[in-house]
Order: C-alpha cells, then sequence, then structure tokens
C-alpha cells in the first residue's frame, strides 16, 4: 500500500503547477500585509516560511523552490527592487524542505512524533543553510555588505523562521493529516455502502 502511495507523489505535475500559482500568491500576500519587522534592519516575523514548509512536504522540492522564489519575487517587487540574494536563499529554503517529502504519511492521515521530528529537523536545518550561510554570503559577494549585518539579520531571520514553521507548520500539517484521515474514512465507508448494496 505504502509503495503505490509513493509512486503516485509525483515530482511534477499539473497539479503542483496549480499549487505553485497558489502558494506564491499566498506567500506574497502573507510576506507584504502579515509581516511584523524585528528590530532587526530588513528582517520580519511573518508566517510564509510555514506555508512553504508545508506546500514543499506535500507537494515536492520544485514546488517549494518556485513557491519560495516567486512569492519572494513578488514580494520585493511590490516594494520596487529585487534584493537578490534573499530570493535566491528563500528558493534554496524551499527546495530543501521539499527533498524528504517522500518520507511523509501525511496524505495517509499519519503526522506522528517521528514525522513531526523530521519535519523540524529538516525545516531548521534549511533555515541555517539558507539564512545562516547563502543569504549572507551572497549578501557580501552580490551586494559587497560588510560580514557583521547580514550574518546577524541571516541568524535572525533563520530564528523567526525556524520558530514560525516549528509552532504554525506543525500545526498545518497535524490539521491536514486530520482531513486526510476523514477522507479516507469517508471513502472506505462509501466502499462498504456499495458492496452492501450490490
Amino acid at each position: 500500500m505504502e509503495d503505490i502511495f509513493m509512486e503516485n507523489k509525483k515530482l511534477f505535475s499539473a497539479k503542483t503547477a496549480a499549487v505553485i500559482v497558489l502558494g506564491s500568491a499566498v506567500m506574497f500576500t502573507l510576506m507584504r500585509f502579515a509581516a511584523i519587522p524585528s528590530g532587526i534592519p530588513d528582517t520580519t516575523f511573518n508566517p510564509a516560511p510555514a506555508v512553504v514548509s508545508v506546500l514543499a512536504v506535500l507537494f515536492g522540492p520544485i514546488a517549494g523552490f518556485f513557491i519560495a522564489f516567486i512569492g519572494h519575487t513578488l514580494t520585493d517587487l511590490s516594494w520596487g527592487s529585487l534584493w537578490w540574494s534573499w530570493i535566491i536563499a528563500d528558493a534554496f529554503y524551499g527546495l530543501l524542505s521539499g527533498l524528504s517529502w517522500k518520507r511523509y504519511r501525511v496524505d495517509e492521515g499519519i503526522f506522528d512524533v517521528r514525522s513531526f521530528l523530521l519535519f523540524n529537523g529538516v525545516q531548521i536545518a534549511a533555515n541555517a543553510i539558507a539564512w545562516g550561510g547563502i543569504a549572507p554570503v551572497l549578501d557580501v559577494i552580490i551586494y559587497r555588505e560588510s560580514l557583521d549585518t547580514p550574518f546577524l539579520q541571516g541568524l535572525v531571520a533563520g530564528g523567526l523562521n525556524s520558530l514560525v514553521v516549528l509552532v504554525l507548520g506543525s500545526l498545518l500539517m497535524f490539521g491536514y493529516s486530520k482531513t486526510r484521515v476523514k477522507t479516507r474514512g469517508l471513502n472506505m465507508e462509501q466502499s462498504a455502502d456499495k458492496k452492501r448494496h450490490t
């Protein structure tokens, strides 16, 4: 049963393309209108990373990459300038978050302690790589920033993102798994009714 489930999880499909469009729009909305300044220049606390993480887990690394890339690009455009180092870092965060997508069974209604630990271990590692490495290094290379500010911003951004994914992302994953349990239960009941009436 699990093998069949895994085979049905395609890396890219029409459904994935639709999720990328919708997810990018949601990310833009959250980054643009639900962001709270952190007190450190150009860093905010917002729920967008949780959405990226969950969609990357459900639809794979390609979806995660493009949702984060497009969503962040649209947000920067709305402010009037593109900050490529952070756009690229966000895109890689989405990609890294989705690399373990086939190891979850959330579509079967399962988000247990093991899944929780995997989900958050991956997202914390992805945040550390994206914001502790990619973003500040590219800030220095592309924009000739001094070493101190980009790494402080990256540390704050990565920490805040990890926190929001730990809380909100985990709740979204758990909630989604519960809807799958209900759906599976309804399908089983419908199958049983059909057998009784044949």
